[in-house]
């Protein structure tokens, strides 16, 4: 038998519930049904400090159930395709869900295999990743019990879940290094594709002195295309002028993994030629069917993948729903506007925010190119209370 809801949601993720709670917090008795298998809802924000020692990985997990929102229908299915000429989408299971509009919000599939081995040899042999909740503690035990060599951090090509983040956990571990004595026979280096450490001038001129000041060999354009644990080595893939590929042998390696839109999202009616699901960068409605929005990660969006760039685009999208309904043209739109706080040390940290057009759209006075204690204490103690009682409730 064919479901449906007034508001169908793909994805209790972040972007998911914080559109469903804010619809239900404008209109109360809406029919707002949200489509996600998971027992479990993260702040993955948290998994840097995890993967630094900071925080047990607990902390960043509560069950799927406590952030439904009140009034909502959680369908604890599996989405597998659009069929948005009908408006309808089909479940794993066989199901079929009718709405009258439909928010896609399903986030990133992290593509371990795309990297040979990687998936087998993550959690073991001193490969780690902190984008993984199962082997996010062996990120700190790999750091802490580092004794020297070479520690490799990488960046794949690609967007992937706050850009920042695969440097973050290098700037802890290179100071737990120093903490513990290790550091002057150590070398510490970050591989990123990118042209620059980070995309945003402002805040790339102070990260370049960071990594000068502390010895960290930072490879431009440079990205893992295989993993040898067996021989501990990374082959390296040159995207600059001279090409060709270099072997570095490692002690311990963080790695970022490719991340991607899901098949259900690339194959569909509702993505573009890249896969990602095709929606106005303003008003984030979908660029061929105007009764479907999509916000967070798996969005053709062309700003920073992160929780505060969802904090922006969900108000955009639940103004621009509840117009539809009442019969007007989606009027409210988003600016790009994203952050990436930059954890730098255990005392410091850098917060990026930015819009579209890469330029600074900071929240505080001072100068926040500049690592501070207390947007480090922001990250550790404010974001997460922000999270869990102010964007998951509708509030903020």
């Amino acid at each position: 038998m064919e479901r449906h809801h007034r508001v169908l949601i793909v994805g209790g993720g972040t972007a998911g519930i914080t559109v469903a709670a804010q619809l239900l917090d404008r209109q109360p008795g809406l029919d707002v049904g949200i489509v996600d298998p998971a027992e479990g809802h993260f702040y993955q924000p948290l998994w840097t400090l995890v993967g630094g020692g900071m925080f047990p990985r607990e902390a960043s997990r509560r069950a799927m159930r406590s952030v439904i929102p009140r009034g909502a229908t959680w369908i604890r299915e599996a989405a597998e395709a659009f069929e948005p000429e009908s408006n309808r989408i089909r479940t794993a299971g066989g199901g079929v869900i009718g709405y009258d509009y439909l928010v896609v919000a399903p986030g990133l599939v992290l593509n371990w295999d795309k990297i040979p081995g990687l998936k087998n040899g993550l959690g073991r042999d001193r490969v780690c990743s902190n984008y993984s909740y199962e082997h996010v503690n062996y990120t700190w035990e790999c750091i802490r019990e580092f004794r020297g060599g070479t520690a490799l951090f990488t960046q794949p090509t690609g967007a992937v879940k706050c850009g920042g983040a695969p440097q973050k956990i290098m700037y802890l571990a290179e100071e737990t290094f120093r903490r513990n004595g290790v550091r002057e026979r150590s070398r510490v280096v970050f591989a990123t594709p990118t042209p620059r450490i980070f995309a945003v001038d402002r805040y790339a001129r102070s990260l370049e002195q960071i990594v000068a000041e502390r010895g960290i060999e930072v490879l431009l354009k440079h990205e893992l295309i295989e993993l040898r644990p067996g021989s501990r080595e990374a082959v390296v893939r040159r995207l600059d002028e001279g090409g060709g590929e270099v072997v570095i042998g490692y002690d311990m390696i963080h790695v970022t993994p490719p991340m991607g839109p899901a098949r259900f999202v690339s194959e569909s009616p509702l993505a573009d030629a890249e896969g990602w699901l095709a929606v106005d960068k303003s008003t984030l409605r979908q660029t061929k069917y105007g009764n479907v929005f999509g916000l967070g990660d798996a969005a053709s969006l062309p700003t920073s993948k992160t929780g505060a760039a969802v904090r922006k685009q969900a108000p955009v999208v639940v103004e621009n729903v509840l117009a539809l309904m009442g019969g007007k043209e989606p009027a409210a739109v988003y600016d790009g506007y994203t952050s990436c706080p930059l954890v730098t040390g255990y005392g410091s940290l850098v917060l990026a925010e930015f819009d579209y057009e890469k330029q600074p759209a900071e929240s505080f006075w001072f100068d926040q190119a500049r690592p501070r204690y207390s947007m480090l204490m922001l990250k550790k103690y404010g974001l997460p209370a922000m999270y869990w009682h102010g964007m998951l409730k509708g509030r903020i």
